[in-house]
């Protein structure tokens, strides 16, 4: 078992970063979408986020994931109106929740123009019933966040990936719809690796987003993306191997920095000083906590894992999912780890252990 231990400085820039906590008790702010009492979020088997929500014991239908979740309601495209005069503003429309037009209590979602075709919930939703239909997934979680402008669906795939002993990788796969007009739907692969549920995610140019405009074809896109499960059958096959083979790769304290000096590049230098600053310091913090779970992270001193790459690249993901964005809401973390920043992190993180691979094996 390899343990390399901090630094000084490597300690004192992380101490702001990290505190030596398991990963289970961790909080964070939510911004899960409440009303009435009810929070728009359902989980299968496992309590729910924040204690909130309803936690289902049995794999859902699509019908059961959405009345658990509070998803039931549709959206509304309305013309909008400016001034005093309520001139029609022909080319922006706004996008409000159904149960609150009724109400006369409208929040707007967002604006969008007079392209953008809604998906309702339930339409999501259908994306994933041909496969739960016939036993190749179940719901698992779905939840809406903020006042319901995006929601998200997560199915799990039959039979696990075990990289080594007893770590094993849950095979997932992600529907995010956003009813605001910020983003297309997409659907993506979602391995979460159990041991701490950290989701271990490839680069972006390796294609593993769906992504599928609001336009009026969006519902005939939506049935060319179902035709595409047998490419995601072979793509998780291709991760197995992947994953199997950082594990046979041992990671001395030089090659640990070098990985990480890849994934958390030094900033470049620009006319502001201050923020060049602030980009530094942050960089060696991340490469700092990043080391630190390398040896201390969840399932990274089990037998076959300590001191390999794989330990390395989870390290990062679990740095990324639990620590980075720990002090932010909810909608932010899970915009951050699923899409945004630290989406795309991880998927350097995929990149550069695979360029490891094939340069440490030689």
């Amino acid at each position: 078992m390899h343990r390399f231990p901090l630094t000084a400085d490597s300690i004192r820039n992380y101490s702001a970063v990290i505190a030596e906590t398991d990963n289970r008790s961790l909080q964070v702010p939510h911004n899960i979408c409440e009303r009435n009492g009810s929070a728009a979020v359902m989980v299968v088997g496992d309590p729910a986020w924040h204690r909130l929500g309803t936690v289902l014991q049995a794999p859902a239908t699509a019908e059961e994931a959405i009345q658990a979740a509070h998803l039931g309601w549709a959206v509304i495209k309305q013309p909008l109106f400016a001034g005093e005069q309520q001139l029609p503003l022909p080319d922006y429309y706004a996008i409000v929740r159904g149960d609150d037009w009724a109400k006369q209590t409208a929040t707007v979602l967002g604006i969008v123009g007079r392209a953008y075709t809604p998906l309702q919930n339930r339409e999501a939703f259908e994306f994933f019933d041909p496969i739960v239909g016939e036993g190749s997934a179940v719901y698992h979680t779905a939840g809406a966040l903020g006042d319901g402008e995006r929601i998200w669906i997560l199915a799990r795939l039959p039979e696990d990936i075990r990289v080594i002993g007893n770590d094993i990788v849950g095979k997932y796969l992600l529907l995010s719809n956003s009813h605001n007009g910020s983003s297309a739907v997409q659907i993506k692969f979602t391995p979460i690796r159990v041991v701490c549920e950290n989701t271990l995610t490839m680069a972006l140019s390796q294609g593993p987003t769906l992504r599928i405009p609001h336009t009026k074809d969006i519902h005939e896109r939506l049935r060319i993306a179902a035709r595409m499960l047998n490419a995601i059958k072979i793509r998780y096959v291709e991760l197995e191997g992947a994953f199997r083979r950082m594990a046979m790769v041992q990671v001395d304290a030089q090659k640990l920095q070098q990985y990480l000096l890849q994934v958390f590049p030094e900033p470049r230098r620009r006319d502001d000083e201050a923020r060049y600053e602030r980009a530094l310091v942050q960089a060696r913090a991340d490469r700092a906590g990043a080391e630190y779970l390398f040896s201390w992270g969840q399932g990274n001193q089990e037998r076959g894992v300590a001191g390999t790459l794989w330990a390395a690249y989870n390290g990062v993901t679990e740095y990324v999912d639990y620590r980075k964005y720990s002090n932010s809401t909810a909608d932010r973390q899970l915009e951050a780890i699923w899409f945004g920043d630290g989406y795309l992190v991880k998927g350097r993180a995929f990149t550069t252990a695979e360029k490891c691979v094939g340069s440490w094996q030689n």
